[in-house]
């Protein structure tokens, strides 16, 4: 067992994929009910991780892809002096592990920024049973392809934007995400900190913060710490510049 690993809390309930809302989003996709029996056979259990957990770290052996049920994580990696710089950010219905695929190690750390629960997948037998079901290495394959798309996404708003256009980028990405799982896409509330924004976006706090001071200036936002009401969508856009950025 891992160090990561003791601070996960097996439950001991099966999971069953063809009962589980988030279907639509995750591996499920496209499956029948054949194929989702056999899936459920490697999603045999779930892991409550508690905020501020780490459901793995960088170096720790790979084994198993982690689908979010519930909840919100971080991914990250430290830099040459020590600090950490956020690679991602992951919700319901997303992978979190896809990093360790190519080395059987993990390259990042996942941390749990508030209460969260994940499907265990174990990934040989993901292996085994992609290759029966054309629809299931399909998908699989359609969410390594949208982790590529995002972090060229992100290179492009590190590379080629201001602050005004990161963050504007940054917010319609995540509400567009929160709207294809139910949520207003209009009203969030932030799970990660302003720092955090920052460090993913390439911006420092204090840039951060006078970010969202001036776009609730200008009347795009209406900020009240981390809940946000989205005012003017249009207008974020125009400030995104048709980049078509996806972070």
């Amino acid at each position: 067992m891992t160090e990561a690993s003791t601070s996960l809390k097996p439950d001991a309930f099966k999971v069953a994929c063809s009962s589980c809302n988030l279907r639509e989003l995750c591996l499920p996709v496209g499956l029948d009910r054949p194929e989702l029996d056999r899936l459920d056979t490697l999603v045999s259990t779930r892991r409550s991780v508690s905020r501020g957990d780490t459901l793995f770290r960088s170096g720790d052996h790979f084994e198993s892809l982690y689908a979010v049920r519930t909840g919100f994580f971080k991914t990250c990696v430290s830099s040459e002096d020590g600090r950490d710089q956020v690679t991602g950010f992951q919700m319901a219905g997303e992978l979190l592990g896809l990093d360790g695929i190519s080395t059987d190690r993990h390259s990042c750390d996942a941390v749990a920024l508030e209460d969260s629960q994940v499907c265990v997948i174990q990934y040989s037998q993901l292996e085994i049973l992609s290759r029966e079901f054309t629809h299931l290495q399909h998908q699989f394959h359609k969410i390594m392809s949208r982790e590529i798309v995002r972090d060229h996404g992100v290179m492009l708003l590190l590379g080629s934007m201001r602050a005004e256009e990161r963050l504007a980028a940054f917010l319609l990405n995540l509400t567009q995400r929160l709207q294809a799982r139910g949520f207003s896409s209009s009203s969030l509330i932030l799970r990660m900190t302003r720092e955090e924004i920052g460090s993913y976006l390439g911006l420092k706090l204090e840039t951060v913060s006078r970010t969202f001071s001036k776009f609730q200036e200008d009347g795009l936002l209406d900020v009240k710490q981390r809940q946000i009401r989205i005012l003017n969508q249009d207008g974020l856009h125009q400030l995104v510049n048709g980049a078509g950025a996806t972070c």
